[in-house]
């Protein structure tokens, strides 16, 4: 489910306590939590509503819409799908930002060794996530765009190659392309003199 960031900031401020989708089943479930770039939100109830008519003002402006009518309009949009009302509330900060932020022991360091030992053998064009994160360390903010032309690939299965190495506390998503955490850095450099002796 797509949180705009405005939407996600009124989330973690307390002013936008749920929000609408049309769908034609749901796809968010009770339970269920999201990561976002301000945190983690979690969503408490996904609940069918009957009409666009029976959404109130109060209700729409708890969605982080300026009014009824132009939430309105957005759900007209689909007509033919269902309308769902999910709540939500802020959970707190990203565990990957905590995680990011550690310094590796050499049994963590050998287990992240493990980790993107085990994404290279998923990719059947070979090794790839130590160059990826020597790129990153070489060239910090760099745009996205520009590794992807160096490795020849795809634009969004790379950033989603990135995420992956992102999850286990290596890298930083920027505006603007990414950069090493500090375990990430931690864990190239054993590497690298590992690898040099």
């Amino acid at each position: 489910m797509l949180l705009p960031n405005l939407v996600v900031q009124g989330i973690v401020d307390g002013r936008v306590t749920h929000v609408y989708r049309r769908w034609d089943v749901p796809r968010a479930r009770a339970g269920g939590r999201q990561l976002t770039k301000l945190g983690l939100i979690a969503i408490d109830a996904v609940e069918e509503v009957p009409s666009v008519e029976s959404i109130t003002e109060a209700d729409a402006i708890a969605s982080g819409e300026q009014s009824v009518a132009s939430l309105t309009r957005w759900l007209m949009k689909r007509p033919q799908d269902r309308i769902f009302k999910i709540s939500l509330h802020y959970a707190g900060p990203d565990p990957r930002w905590e995680l990011r932020e550690q310094l590796p022991d050499e049994a963590q360091l050998r287990k992240i060794d493990a980790a993107l030992d085990r994404l290279d053998a998923a990719k059947p064009t070979g090794p790839w996530t130590r160059f990826i994160l020597g790129w990153i360390r070489d060239n910090p903010a760099v745009v996205s765009k520009v590794l992807a032309a160096r490795l020849e690939r795809e634009l969004q299965p790379m950033k989603t190659d990135i995420r992956k190495m992102k999850a286990l506390g290596l890298t930083i998503s920027l505006d603007v392309g990414y950069e090493l955490s500090p375990r990430g850095a931690a864990y190239l450099a054993w590497h690298d003199a590992a690898r040099a002796g």
